[in-house]
């Protein structure tokens, strides 16, 4: 919540980011899927399923509040994260 504050978004974007309801709701529809399936035979079954629920759950979410401040909040993420890259000296080596 503080980061993206800091990063300098719209209030609505802001809000949408800091809270924790998308991302569940997303959990509850693979939970939905993963319940019903009583003998898995593999961990790729368990993602193909899951991936199948989540594709097919996309049609029911909505655009978050906020979504025109998208372009700020890439920019800003896009501005910090070359920030924090720093170049290696030509003088070390990579081992």
């Amino acid at each position: 919540m503080f980061t993206v504050r800091r990063l300098g978004v719209g209030d609505r974007l802001a809000r949408s980011l800091g809270c924790t309801n998308a991302v569940e709701s997303m959990i509850s529809f693979a939970r939905d899927t993963t319940r019903r399936v009583k003998r898995w035979r593999d961990g790729t079954m368990v993602k193909r399923w899951v991936a199948a629920r989540l594709l097919n759950a996309e049609r029911n979410f909505r655009r978050i509040k906020g979504c025109n401040d998208m372009p700020v909040l890439v920019a800003a993420l896009r501005s910090h994260v070359h920030a924090d890259v720093t170049p290696m000296c030509h003088s070390q080596e990579v081992a």
